[in-house]
């Protein structure tokens, strides 16, 4: 991934790391919703660098929903960089209002981790409660936000107008792993808006998209779950060669062993479908995945008539 700014641009983001630094080191302790992920990756590092291990502490929220690569992505963040790390279980897998899978379901998952969270604080005299989210959020359907206001969450990074550009090429300058790390929302995410969240269907979605990291895929992947179809969707900068017939077999191969039944990939790639994909599915709106639900032109080989979810045509990798 290249992440480059204009000189200009680069002393402006600078420019905001002093001030995030100030800001920080004005308070006296904080806790950090960490979930090893670009933006609270960094905002940990600097926090730590600032205030020292004693006065930062970085919760981990562990769910069904929470992918184990990205929780080894944090645990290595914590050790390489001297953060001081909780972990905890959250259980908004057992509440219907979640696992009905609305379209704020994000509002419910933060609300347990902010609930989970604000009497550990509490408890260990910690002052300030940060997450990670970032200005280019605050354009996009985020209803976890608003239960991060409700628990008096702060958010410095986007309170200070960090852009995403921004806080990777700032991460880089840092040597902070996660700079150049694809986004990756929670595994529910994956799934179409009113299609219950349950553990089976996170643990196939992760399984699927795990094994095709260990294939070679490196850049933007999401494997969509409908019914018992999975649907790919790889970056366009990687699209063109896995479409290749050899490499289309391989990734079907991969994701009919993660227990879907048929395997599609989508010809447009990933983020085609619609700008502002990333901020949506982090907030648990799954916009594109309603979007994903309409029939367009059909360019290849349609989706049989028995699924429950009509798809946009992909190039068909389904089992006879």
């Amino acid at each position: 991934m290249q992440v480059t700014l204009p000189s200009d641009a680069e002393a402006v983001a600078v420019e905001k790391e002093e001030k995030l630094t100030d800001w920080l080191g004005a308070q006296s302790s904080v806790m950090l919703g960490f979930s090893g992920g670009v933006d609270s990756a960094y905002l940990g590092c600097v926090a730590v660098g600032v205030m020292g291990p004693e006065r930062v502490l970085a919760v981990i929220g562990r769910s069904a929903s929470y992918p184990a690569e990205q929780w080894e992505m944090a645990r290595r963040v914590a050790d390489e960089f001297g953060l001081s790390v909780l972990e905890i279980d959250t259980d908004e897998m057992n509440d219907p209002r979640y696992a009905a899978n609305p379209s704020n379901r994000c509002y419910f998952c933060k609300t347990e981790l902010w609930t989970k969270l604000r009497p550990v604080a509490t408890e260990r005299g910690i002052a300030m409660i940060l997450d990670g989210t970032n200005a280019d959020d605050l354009s996009d359907y985020r209803p976890g936000m608003q239960a991060g206001r409700e628990q008096d969450v702060r958010s410095p990074l986007a309170e200070l107008g960090f852009t995403k550009a921004e806080i990777r090429l700032l991460s880089r300058r840092r040597g902070i792993p996660t700079w150049s790390q694809p986004s990756s929302p929670c595994l529910s995410s994956r799934l179409p808006q009113g299609l219950a969240v349950t553990p089976k269907r996170l643990r196939q979605v992760e399984n699927a998209e795990r094994g095709l990291r260990a294939l070679g895929i490196t850049g933007d992947l999401r494997v969509r779950h409908h019914g018992d179809m999975g649907r790919v969707e790889i970056g366009r900068d990687e699209l063109e060669l896995w479409l290749a017939p050899e490499c289309a077999r391989r990734v079907e191969k991969v994701v009919l062993a993660a227990g879907f039944m048929r395997v599609e990939i989508d010809p447009q790639g990933y983020g085609k479908r619609e700008a502002g994909r990333e901020g949506r599915e982090a907030a648990g709106g799954n916009r594109d995945s309603e979007a994903n639900a309409k029939s367009p032109k059909t360019i290849s080989q349609p989706v049989p008539p028995a699924s429950r979810f009509p798809l946009p045509a992909c190039a068909s990798l389904s089992r006879d």
